[in-house]
């Protein structure tokens, strides 16, 4: 799953929490990573975690109100108050959990994989392009290859069309599609096995916020319905 590793969030505190009388939470979202999330053609959030956002808000008696952010700021800005939770694509990681909650998961983990435009590279010894601030990123610069960030998911495949790259390590169920699309890209045959499932980021002192969600995940794993989601957007393995 795509993960972003904590920087400036460390020394941020939340100015503002989640008033649970209001009924209305604020979802964070990067809008620009599908199947997970993205903007369709009316601009509007879509993709799996945003049906299953609005789902989970209608069994926790909530009222969704989408927000879009930047991937690397979503955590500082959680922390800050401009929205109640993330629901973007984020596996749990220990790390993060030293500044935000998590709930429980709502996708298993999804393998990594390698897109580029041949199957010769040298996944060891290259130049991998990354998502910056990604445990994608994170694993190529402690594998030995030369690790090349950028800001978007766009920019690590435009890396590999131009040459910039030999590979980009993301998310399978990301690159996919891109390489199903594209006549000069291909999937590798290999695949990294990184991250530990994705579920919602909630401010630490969001609790009652945070037990409402995990009883409407929850909910969606017992009565099959999450796996149907799973399925639907082919995000990875169904529990």
């Amino acid at each position: 799953m795509k993960t972003l590793l904590l920087t400036t969030a460390l020394t941020l505190t939340a100015a503002a929490g989640f008033a649970m009388d209001d009924d209305v939470v604020r979802m964070g979202t990067e809008g620009a990573y599908p199947p997970y999330n993205f903007l369709n053609d009316d601009g509007e959030v879509d993709g799996f975690e945003r049906e299953l956002g609005d789902e989970l808000c209608a069994r926790a008696e909530l009222t969704c109100e989408w927000v879009t952010n930047e991937w690397d700021s979503i955590i500082p800005n959680l922390v800050s108050g401009n929205y109640d939770t993330i629901i973007a694509g984020m596996s749990i990681t220990a790390e993060r959990d030293e500044v935000i909650d998590f709930t429980q998961n709502y996708t298993q983990p999804d393998p990594s994989g390698y897109l580029a435009m041949s199957d010769g590279v040298d996944i060891m010894g290259g130049v991998i392009a990354a998502q910056t601030n990604t445990i994608q990123a994170a694993f190529v610069a402690a594998s030995g290859a030369t690790l090349v960030e950028f800001a978007t998911p766009e920019e690590t495949i435009a890396a590999v069309k131009s040459g910039e790259a030999d590979a980009v390590l993301a998310d399978s169920s990301f690159l996919a599609p891109i390489a199903e699309g594209d006549a000069d890209l291909m999937m590798l045959e290999k695949v990294e096995l990184i991250g530990g499932g994705v579920g919602m980021g909630i401010r630490e002192s969001d609790g009652e916020l945070k037990a409402k969600f995990d009883a409407a995940i929850a909910s969606m794993k017992e009565d099959g319905s999450l796996n149907e989601l799973i399925a639907k957007w082919e995000v990875g393995a169904q529990f």
